[in-house]
């Protein structure tokens, strides 16, 4: 549905899908719902899915115009795969785009959470706390997912934006 919007924007249609694909399998990763207590709901499954693809976007970003690309990308792909997961949901087309646009701006908020977490101006812990949990969470999930997002943000920041590109995070 969203697809004739973005189709301009990067030149591969395919570009972008190894980050993502790379970045869903962490998001299924047990220990983000056991130790790390996200709910493993829908709405869980999407904080851990949003907070990675936007600590993800945050470190392309770094990487001048080519990051930018690459950004976009990564963005296209995020878009392409929630309505097509909200079209098997059962969602049609009334309710769809209104559905996604809301999933996006979920994920613009959050990349602007981690953008000012990573660059020193927000505290770790209260944007681990407001990107996966929706209330208060117990202080030893929230160091637990603290500690993995720590990791896998140092994973980012030491891998080339070629190697991110083929889906291969430190």
């Amino acid at each position: 549905m969203l697809g004739f919007l973005f189709r301009t924007l990067t030149a591969q249609p395919n570009r972008g899908a190894a980050l993502f694909g790379a970045i869903t399998t962490r998001t299924r990763q047990p220990h983000w719902y056991v130790e790390g207590e996200v709910p493993d709901t829908i709405d869980g499954r999407f904080a851990v899915l949003a907070t990675l693809t936007a600590l993800a976007l945050a470190r392309l970003e770094m990487a001048g115009d080519d990051g930018n690309a690459a950004s976009v990308a990564l963005t296209e792909r995020f878009i392409e795969v929630m309505e097509s997961e909200h079209r098997e949901l059962g969602l049609g087309d009334p309710t769809l785009g209104k559905r996604v646009r809301k999933l996006v701006g979920s994920l613009s908020r959050r990349v602007e959470l981690w953008r000012k977490a990573t660059n020193g101006q927000g505290e770790w812990p209260q944007a681990v706390q407001q990107s996966l949990y929706s209330g208060d969470a117990k202080s030893g999930a929230v160091s637990h997912s603290a500690e993995a997002l720590q990791s896998y943000w140092s994973r980012l920041r030491e891998s080339e934006l070629a190697d991110l590109m083929e889906g291969k995070i430190g």
